[in-house]
This record gives C-alpha cells, structure tokens and sequence, in this order.
C-alpha cells in the first residue's frame, strides 16, 4: 500500500472521493508546523517532504506503530536525519523529555478505532511534549457528515468493515468539543468530508519534565 499511496490516496482519492486536495492539507500543514516538530503516523512523509518548514534545519521525530512506515517516511527525509520511535499513539509516548513546537496528525485519527472521545487520548498523551504556545494540528476523515455522497459513503462503509478505518461516528462538533476541553485557539474547518484542525497549546502553560 506504500508503494501506492501517494498517488492513489493522497493523490486521487482525497481529490475526487472525500474532496479535499492533498494541496490543501499542504497548506494546512506549512500554517502551523513549527522548528521542532512530531508527527504521529507520517505515512509515506508525502507531507513532511514537500512542506516549508521555519528553519533550513527542523528537528523531526517521527512515531508510529509500523516500522514499514517509518522506514519509509525516515527515507523519504533522510535530509532532516530525523528521530524514529515505535509507539502506541493510545498509550503515553516514550519520548523522554523532548518537547515540541508542533505536533502532526494528518489523516490519523479516522483510522483509530473507537469514539472520538476515545481518540482524545492522543491529544493528552501529547500534551506532556507540547512547549508553551506549541501548535498540534492534522486532519481526518468524518463518518457522519451532510456532504457525504454516495460515492464517498460506499468507500467509508466499506474501509470500516474492514477495520482500515474506525470513524463510522466520527462527528466534526466532537472533535471540536475534545480539543476546546483542552487546548485554546482551536481552529476547525471542513473541505469535502475532511476535518482539518489545529488548537494551540496555551502560552502560559508551564513545560513538561
């Protein structure tokens, strides 16, 4: 599925299936990431490669389940040398002391099983490694949505019988509700049937040890 994802997933399938460019992900993504940076299940590093980082020079960690995954990702912005680490995005993550100035989850959290009150848990389990002021942002395809068609509802229902997704009740006013409970200047928009979000860790916020 690597192999193909840039061109099938990102390439065809958020364009003309859940109607959201991976151009407009990009640009979500060059809004808010910062110098040093996580990104939770980085794909094939599509975006980590083509956004426009701070800095010539970001610190890049990247964490996922797969070490496929992050093979692939880790290769693909080898120019970065950037920070491997298997991790369970459910469970607190093994990073020590490091902190962040942003944290990415694009195209996440459609494909963890569960409520989205479930899911939150990758918001706190994040929280410990966000510096003050420090941005997490992403996006994910919504289960219940009015601008649902048939084409992308008959693509949806089957991804979730197969367990590749888990966003069959996936509403955007939950996802908003989750991260206004615990992040300030949170900022959610819609394009296709995709959320996109961001939410500020607040400034005054004293760093995690």
């Amino acid at each position: 599925m690597l192999a193909v994802y840039d061109w099938l997933v990102l390439g065809l399938v958020c364009r003309w299936v859940w109607r959201c460019p991976r151009s407009t992900m990009l640009a979500h993504y060059n809004a808010q990431v910062g110098a040093r940076h996580l990104d939770l299940g980085p794909g094939t590093g599509w975006f980590l490669d083509k956004c426009r980082f701070p800095t010539a020079t970001p610190s890049i960690t990247l964490l996922d389940l797969s070490d496929a995954v992050l093979a692939t990702a880790a290769k693909r912005i080898e120019r970065y040398r950037p920070v491997v680490r298997i991790g369970d995005v459910f469970e607190p993550l093994d990073l020590g002391a490091a902190q962040f100035d942003s944290v990415g989850m694009n195209l996440l959290l459609h494909c963890l099983p569960g409520s989205i009150r479930e899911k939150a848990a990758v918001f706190d389990n994040v929280t410990p490694h966000l510096r003050a002021g420090a941005r997490i942002f992403g996006s994910t395809i919504l289960g219940i949505d009015d601008r649902h068609n048939a084409v992308s509802a008959a693509l949806q229902g089957r991804l979730n019988r197969r367990n590749s997704f888990g966003n069959s009740a996936d509403r955007i006013e939950d996802i908003a509700g989750e991260l206004e409970a615990r992040f300030a200047e949170v900022r959610i928009a819609r394009s296709g049937v995709v959320c996109l979000f961001s939410a500020r860790h607040p400034r005054g916020a004293a760093p995690a040890h």
